[in-house]
């Protein structure tokens, strides 16, 4: 049985819904799913989420897009059961739609908060890996820390691993152009491997263009399998029990 370690099951915009979504990837052989909080609302409707099925857990946190609108918001909710993470937090230099000093701020903050409350941090970045790592450095990275949607090569996968971070891939590892990624999942160990789907974003080939979803994982965990030249259920196996190694207060519950 797989693990979705990152996907928005509270997003509106999923045609399903957000049972019928749930429901269709324990059809599909994913049993646990972590879906994740981006400010307060969507935070929120993570726990929601999460208290209604037994296989999600949620996180809490502000995306950088939304670092501007600042982490008091996140702290009555930080508490909540089911809350196995802080995140997702980071850097966005790409989009910018928060000023990147909100953003380092924003991120500094909740790698704090993931330290005073024993939680699990995930991280994003997009164009702005040295910033990300000085941040994380400075502040101290957490015992548990999760590169979300790990899009780097080799150098930038060791550079996290050094830090002792588990990489999530996603289904990027399945586009055409994804080579330093893929060089990235190959040299991974597996002791560190996650699988996601980011979903409703960046479905996997050959559902490239849809919406994707958590049943969806079973792609990208399959193509990860035959890269690796493992059977798809020996990573299904592994990673599970990683996922259980970074986000310990699923394994403890």
């Amino acid at each position: 049985m797989w693990t979705d370690t990152h996907c928005h099951l509270e997003d509106a915009r999923s045609d399903l819904g957000t049972d019928a979504t749930v429901r269709a990837a324990l059809d599909a052989g994913v049993s646990t799913m972590v879906t994740i909080g981006c400010d307060a609302e969507t935070s929120r409707a993570a726990i929601d989420v999460a208290a209604r099925h037994d296989h999600v857990w949620a996180t809490v946190g502000l995306h950088p897009h939304e670092a501007q609108h600042g982490t008091a918001q996140l702290l009555p909710l930080i508490g909540e059961p089911r809350v196995v993470a802080i995140g997702e937090c980071g850097l966005d230099y790409y989009y910018e739609h928060s000023d990147r000093a909100s953003q380092r701020r924003a991120f500094a903050e909740q790698i704090a908060l993931a330290h005073q409350h024993d939680l699990t941090l995930v991280v994003h970045t997009r164009d702005a890996w040295g910033e990300t790592l000085d941040i994380l450095d400075t502040e101290g990275v957490p015992t548990n820390t999760v590169m979300h949607c790990f899009s780097g090569g080799p150098a930038e996968a060791k550079l996290c691993l050094d830090r002792g971070m588990f990489l999530s891939f996603s289904g990027i590892v399945t586009f055409k152009n994804a080579t330093d990624l893929r060089d990235a999942v190959s040299m991974c160990p597996e002791d560190r491997l996650l699988v996601e789907t980011d979903s409703p974003y960046l479905a996997p080939v050959p559902h490239r263009g849809k919406q994707n979803q958590p049943a969806f994982v079973v792609v990208v965990g399959n193509a990860i399998a035959k890269l690796r030249g493992v059977t798809p259920e020996h990573l299904a196996l592994a990673t599970s029990a990683n996922a259980r190694h970074a986000f310990p207060r699923m394994a403890d519950a």
